[in-house]
């Protein structure tokens, strides 16, 4: 909950024009959940995005895209071994989605 409230007050601070959001879930079952909060609201109607629909973009740190746009030394060091344990595939497909609103 905490964290929808700090979500709140940057969109409210900053607008919602000039954010995008990160997910690094390990799951893609909350990942979509995390997606489909920022992006429609909170679907479990506990927090403060419930019943918010902020529309933000979503992508999770192993899709491609977001590969391309981090520099690759960072890359490599902070997220690359995540893609040898984790299912990129599914993560990604699950934020995708939930982003292009086909969850």
């Amino acid at each position: 909950m905490h964290t929808q409230a700090e979500i709140v007050r940057v969109v409210d601070e900053h607008g919602k024009d000039s954010m995008i959001v990160l997910l690094g879930s390990p799951a893609p079952e909350a990942a979509a959940i995390a997606a489909e909060t920022v992006v429609r609201g909170d679907p479990t109607y506990a927090g403060p995005l419930a019943g918010v629909s902020l529309g933000l973009p979503v992508y999770h740190m192993l899709e491609d895209a977001v590969r391309e746009a981090v520099p690759a030394a960072v890359y490599e060091e902070q997220v690359a071994i995540m893609e040898a344990v984790l299912d990129k595939a599914r993560l990604s497909d699950a934020v995708r989605r939930v982003r292009e609103g086909s969850a």
